[in-house]
């Protein structure tokens, strides 16, 4: 497999990622597209933390969920769009530290469905630890 995607399909889900607005909420960035695979980069805000002082589950999700849905949209024809029919997390530790590290990755794409995961890590100090682990189902839906 190709481990670079092509300059319309990278411009393709870098215009998609602008349009969300809770991402844009975040401060998350798009900071790796491969075929197959996304990383996306938040810092831990103030706005998403909750009262242990670290980052909200709610960021946590969202970024991986995030990540994993742009690795299956990476693989998809041009013309569709992609939506998450089902995801399942598991917080493994709080996530402390500046910023959170998600990567999606697709596990198997077929046609209707698209098996995903994804690894979020929290990072302090340059070093990193795993916070949480995602799965779940995309498919591929008519652009709007």
């Amino acid at each position: 497999m190709n481990s670079q995607v092509d300059t319309a399909l990278a411009e393709k889900l870098r215009a998609s990622f602008a349009r969300q607005s809770l991402m844009t909420t975040f401060a998350a960035e798009l900071t790796a597209i491969r075929p197959g695979e996304c990383e996306i980069t938040a810092p831990i805000l103030a706005l998403a933390r909750q009262q242990h002082d670290v980052g909200h589950a709610g960021l946590t999700f969202a970024l991986g969920d995030t990540a994993a849905g742009y690795a299956a949209l990476s693989l998809m024809p041009e013309d569709a769009e992609v939506m998450t029919a089902e995801m399942k997390i598991n917080l493994m530790a709080p996530a402390r530290g500046d910023r959170l590290i998600a990567t999606g990755r697709v596990v198997r794409a077929g046609r209707r469905l698209t098996i995903v995961t994804a690894e979020v890590e929290a990072e302090s100090g340059g070093q990193r630890k795993l916070v949480a682990l995602l799965q779940g189902t995309m498919v591929p839906v008519a652009p709007a």
